[in-house]
């Protein structure tokens, strides 16, 4: 009999949760106004989001909204859900649980970007196919730093199939803070996803080809994402130059991809269809800052431009006044290689595991690289100000100093 009646409390217990697990925010529109929740809907029928500008719990009639999702696709064993939220309200807190026939969520939130020139925080990085325990660290980083969006450069598995991807989403939750808060992610593609459709499925990116654009803020900040993984020149090169070209009046640009132009891992082949193709347009249109990947190695460099004349090298010359600044590359947990190809306008390079810190204001672009091995030990920041420096964030500090700042 006692037996019997602890049986029927866990499955009265279990039944109060929904079947779905492998939450994510992604933006693929304005991020004042929208953004896409997805999950992986395990069993059960109907799931809804149910949401709210007041916090309600659990309880999901209370809340004052509801959205189904606009796709389901199964893809790399999930059921993938991508529910688009839209009208919302710039820079305001969001409550919401998904409810499905077999129960409630936890109950989980975001925050939405600021509606005008506003001070931005981003993590940027990629490469996170090997090493679990490394990747898990730098994700647990940020649920502490609690950045308005994640650049993620691609790489995330090493072979693109299910189990991997599995565990990947199951480290991704990770990256929800202490209380429940979530971060959106804007993915690119990398060598190691085989196709397209293992972002685009995944992640719900807007163009199933993978490059495209976010605006944050009335014309503050520009983030354009590209896929070096399919044809450079054409298509999306036009798309590219097109984009920039109405851009103008944009603030802050950065750009972000996989393959690196001139990698810093002497092993890796030069990019050659990215620098003749995206170079010149990334100085003609002062897109600001470039993240790379690929090559699991840590970079970063003086502002450069393009150039073949005297003192340049590979391509590059230093030009500090209208030049753009190129860091990366990777190690968010893929095996770290040797940083043996730095150039004269190198600024410094390195070898360990990391991402970048950015800081996006009205005066600069300040950007610091974070050793992600010790994340265990920082402290967590409070909501209310996220470019606070948290106690015991190791904070690369190299020759040229800790801190690359990007005057407008």
């Amino acid at each position: 009999m006692k037996n019997l009646i602890v049986l029927i409390f866990l499955i009265g217990y279990t039944s109060l949760f929904a079947s779905n697990d492998k939450y994510r925010l992604m933006l693929r529109d304005n991020p004042a106004t929208t953004i896409v929740i997805g999950w992986d809907q395990i069993s059960g029928d109907s799931p809804t989001v149910y949401y709210g500008t007041t916090d309600f719990g659990t309880d999901h009639l209370k809340y004052a909204k509801s959205h189904t999702p606009e796709r389901v696709v199964k893809f790399r064993g999930m059921n993938n859900h991508f529910a688009r939220l839209k009208n919302l309200k710039p820079n305001t807190a969001y409550f919401f649980v998904i409810k499905d026939s077999e129960g409630v969520s936890e109950r989980f939130w975001f925050k939405t970007a600021p509606k005008n020139k506003e001070k931005l925080s981003l993590i940027s990085g990629g490469d996170s196919r090997n090493k679990r325990k490394s990747r898990q660290n730098a994700n647990s980083l940020v649920a502490k730093l609690k950045p308005h969006a994640i650049l993620f450069g691609g790489d995330m598995t090493a072979s693109d199939n299910n189990e991997q991807w599995i565990n990947w989403m199951n480290d991704w939750q990770l990256t929800i803070a202490s209380d429940n808060r979530m971060f959106p992610i804007i993915a690119a593609r990398g060598n190691h996803e085989k196709e397209n459709n293992s972002i685009h499925n995944l992640f719900d990116t807007p163009s199933d080809k993978n490059y495209y654009s976010i605006s944050f803020g009335n014309n503050f900040l520009k983030v354009f994402t590209l896929n070096t993984e399919i044809s450079i020149a054409g298509g999306q090169t036009n798309w590219l130059k097109n984009d920039l070209s109405v851009s103008k009046k944009v603030k802050w640009r950065i750009a972000q991809y996989h393959k690196p132009m001139r990698p810093h891992v002497a092993g890796k082949k030069e990019g050659h269809y990215q620098y003749s193709n995206w170079a010149n347009l990334f100085y003609k249109h002062r897109v600001q800052l470039v993240v790379e990947c690929d090559a699991h190695t840590v970079k970063t460099t003086w502002p450069i431009k393009p150039s073949t004349h005297s003192g340049s090298e590979e391509g590059f010359i230093r030009d500090d006044k209208n030049g753009t600044v190129y860091v990366g590359e990777g190690c968010w947990g893929a095996p770290i290689r040797k940083n043996n190809d730095s150039k004269s306008w190198t600024r410094n390079s390195g070898m360990f595991n990391q991402f970048k810190w950015i800081f996006v204001s009205k005066k600069n672009i300040v950007c610091r690289t974070i050793k992600t091995d010790s994340a265990a030990n920082v402290s967590e920041l409070s909501n209310d100000n996220p470019f606070e420096i948290p106690e015991n964030l190791e904070i690369w500090n190299p020759s040229n100093g800790s801190v690359v700042k990007i005057d407008n």
